[in-house]
């Protein structure tokens, strides 16, 4: 357990200076276990000296995949998504399975002899009263797939004199499976024939459960950043697909008088990464009538901008057929109450009628459109209206606004401006109505939005936002 000292200190990454120090260590260590391992002479008949080899050989094997690791330390770990589970734990481990432990084994050809270290018999789980497995027998104790492995490890080795150096697992006498790592060469006598065959093994169930935690860590990292990124473009194509194509000014209804010069944009979130429910749209009704609306839904990614495609596709509808903004509010209230996918949203919808220059609006929790005119601004009088989907059975007022010729309408969503102290609703709204003379001595609504957009496009907003500019023609 760590000292109390360190309880509310949370680990940190370490520098990459302190990384690259730890590689130069474990470079020179390796480097001189080298220099011990080539200088260890061995004789036939020194088993000691075989047994030193073979630690140096283990040695240099894991200082190799230390400097590896280190390796991958220093480059670093891509960005961890948000919400990232923590791969399961494996089984409790007892004291006994925390320690890595090595073993010993000497199988004589010529006397049947079998020698095992006690670490060994600790390893297999087998007393050393029920003593060492022969070479014939050991395959008993692994799995049935990796049996024919080690059987061809030891003839190739017994026969041709090829060193051992691999894996396999084992089932001990009390049901524990354990990885082993095995390392082994022959033994030649004088007339050139094998005489023995000695092994070095070492339990590597922990450290290859913890190489199992990492890679399907790192797999599970990397198919959520393949998720994230394919959720990401089929938001961004859904979006693009739903509002509205035009770009630059637009003029409803053609050819008449008192229309309206209509110019919107869609400004991201600060890192592009969350896509949103907004929307705007303008559209010109059957009936002569102009329709401009803003709106947005709770949520991010696909389940929002499949959302917003639903309530676009529906308020569309129900304006050419002739709903009225109040109206027209309720059904939306109650089909996104009966969404499969339960979700609020604000929205502002605007019906204009050229011929007397009114504009007939409703509102569902959304700020209220703000109103131009001769080098001031102000916020329109809201009617009765709360948030879409969060009361059921909702009704919702309907206002009316004469409009003069040269007056600039703005709706905007919420995201416009950044959530933090700094900077709240209100500040959006004064932001805007600031920006009143010089919306008077703009020659189309084009140059109102670019207006918005030097004013709040470059804030850190955490949401993206939409806005839509009209202004009334003669």
């Amino acid at each position: 357990m760590p000292s109390h000292l360190f309880a509310d200190h949370p680990a940190q990454p370490p520098e990459p200076g302190s990384v690259d120090a730890l590689i130069s260590q474990t470079r020179r260590l390796r480097g001189e276990v080298d220099a011990v391992r080539r200088d260890t002479v061995v004789d036939d008949d020194d088993a000691q000296g075989r047994w030193q080899r073979a630690l140096c050989d283990l040695a240099v094997h894991h200082l190799d995949d230390l400097g590896q690791h280190l390796g991958q330390l220093k480059e670093g770990l891509p960005p961890v998504p948000e919400r990232i589970e923590a791969p399961q734990a494996g089984p409790e481990l007892g004291p006994e399975d925390r320690q890595t432990r090595v073993g010993s084994a000497e199988w004589n050809l010529l006397t049947d002899e079998v020698t095992w270290s006690d670490e060994l018999f600790q390893i297999f789980g087998r007393s050393p009263e029920a003593g060492a497995l022969p070479l014939d027998e050991l395959g008993s104790t692994l799995f049935s797939e990796d049996q024919p492995l080690l059987t061809a490890w030891v003839t190739a080795c017994l026969v041709d004199g090829r060193p051992i150096d691999g894996e396999f697992r084992i089932v001990r006498a009390d049901g524990r499976v354990r990885t082993l790592h095995m390392r082994g060469e022959p033994v030649i006598d004088s007339d050139g024939c094998t005489a023995s065959m000695w092994a070095v093994l070492r339990d590597v169930s922990e450290l290859r459960r913890s190489q199992r935690a990492v890679r399907e860590s790192r797999d599970s990292l990397q198919r959520r950043r393949e998720i994230a990124q394919t959720e990401h473009r089929l938001a961004v194509e859904l979006q693009e697909a739903v509002l509205p194509p035009w770009r630059g000014s637009l003029r409803f209804p053609h050819g008449s008088t008192g229309s309206l010069d209509v110019a919107a944009h869609y400004l991201p979130s600060a890192t592009s990464a969350l896509i949103g429910g907004d929307w705007y749209d303008a559209l010109e009704l059957p009936d002569g009538r102009s329709m401009l609306t803003v709106g947005d839904l709770t949520g991010h990614g696909v389940t929002a901008t499949s959302g917003m495609a639903m309530m676009l596709g529906a308020l569309r509808g129900m304006a050419m057929a002739g709903i009225e903004p109040g109206p027209l509010m309720g059904w939306l209230n109650q089909l996104l109450e009966t969404s499969v996918q339960p979700a609020l949203g604000s929205a502002v919808c605007c019906c204009y009628d050229p011929a007397r220059r009114v504009l007939t609006w409703a509102q569902a929790g959304h700020p209220a459109p703000l109103l131009f005119r001769r080098g001031s601004g102000r916020s329109l009088v809201p009617p009765e209206g709360v948030l879409l989907g969060a009361t059921s059975g909702a009704s919702y007022g309907q206002a009316e606004e004469p409009l003069e010729v040269g007056d600039v309408l703005v709706l905007s969503t919420d995201g416009l401006t950044p959530r933090s102290i700094e900077f709240s609703r209100t500040d959006g709204t004064e932001r805007l109505l600031a920006l009143a003379p010089r919306f008077s001595a703009a020659r189309s609504a084009q140059d109102c939005v670019r207006m918005v957009i030097e004013e709040f496009g470059e804030s850190e907003r955490e949401d993206d936002a939409c806005v839509l500019v009209a202004r009334v023609g003669g």
